[in-house]
């Protein structure tokens, strides 16, 4: 009790205090809120590291079994890259999405060839076969002059814009004529259609009418060049582009097995 300037006491009042589970029910929710989001969080961050150790184990996994892999004759470091959202989820389900491999510096039978595949729907066991692959090849012509035989042509073949040229000789009244072509090439599966689109005839100064030769050079049916006795059997060739020197192939697969017998069993030339 206070006393006021009239001499009558003056009463004096405290606040009303808040209850205190009132106060602390809040503050208590917060609490849990934070808990949930930091436990959310951690669980998240192990998740991610745990799926980048998988990915990077299943990858060095999948380079072992794809060296293992490679044919008699065919050497060189394969790059493994696995797409995809969840390695682990993909590791469940016994097949991974989509598969990366790079080979820039490969040696076929002593031959450079930069190899660049995709597979989609790999297995795991790679006894079994996979879904889908595409691959690209960059060859120069030397190696393709020292991998490929083509018969009836004299020499090799020599990559120019676009087209391959290739060189020959044939009979014509008794003279032996010597002939060179510029053909353009097109894919068709196990084969490569060599179509003359320009032809150079030499007489050996012999006074011959070789237009004939020529018509039937142009006329005929392009040079078959199979190629399927140099692919693994159900390897097919999709797209070929050629620029002097080199050669730009594309292939594609399906349901094709990726281990080494399967790699080692080539296509058949009928």
């Amino acid at each position: 009790m206070a006393e006021r300037d009239d001499g009558q006491p003056t009463e004096v009042f405290a606040p009303e205090a808040a209850p205190v589970a009132e106060r602390r029910r809040p503050r208590r929710r917060a609490g849990c809120v934070v808990a949930i989001v930091v436990f959310l969080v951690v669980v998240v961050a192990l998740l991610v590291v745990a799926d980048v150790v998988t990915r990077n184990i299943a990858e060095q996994r999948t380079r072992d079994q794809i060296q293992a892999s490679l044919p008699a004759g065919v050497e060189g470091e394969v790059d493994v890259s696995i797409g995809g959202f969840s390695m682990i989820a993909q590791l469940l389900s016994g097949t991974i999405d989509h598969v990366e491999l790079s080979a820039p510096e490969l040696l076929v039978q002593g031959a450079p060839v930069d190899v660049d595949v995709v597979a989609e729907g790999v297995p795991l066991d790679l006894a079994s076969p996979v879904a889908n692959v595409d691959a690209t090849i960059e060859i120069g012509q030397d190696a393709v002059n020292r991998l490929v035989t083509v018969p009836g042509v004299d020499g090799g073949l020599t990559f120019g814009e676009g087209t391959i040229g290739y060189e020959g000789t044939t009979d014509v009244l008794g003279v032996t004529v010597d002939y060179s072509v510029a053909a353009k090439p097109t894919a068709v599966g196990d084969s490569v259609l060599l179509e003359p689109v320009d032809v150079t005839v030499g007489s050996g100064g012999a006074a011959i009418d070789v237009s004939e030769l020529v018509t039937r050079l142009v006329g005929d049916d392009p040079l078959d060049l199979c190629v399927a006795q140099y692919l693994p059997e159900g390897v097919e060739v999709s797209s070929i582009t050629v620029a002097p020197g080199t050669a730009h192939v594309e292939l594609d697969a399906q349901s094709i097995t990726l281990d080494r017998a399967s790699l080692e069993q080539t296509g058949r030339c009928d």
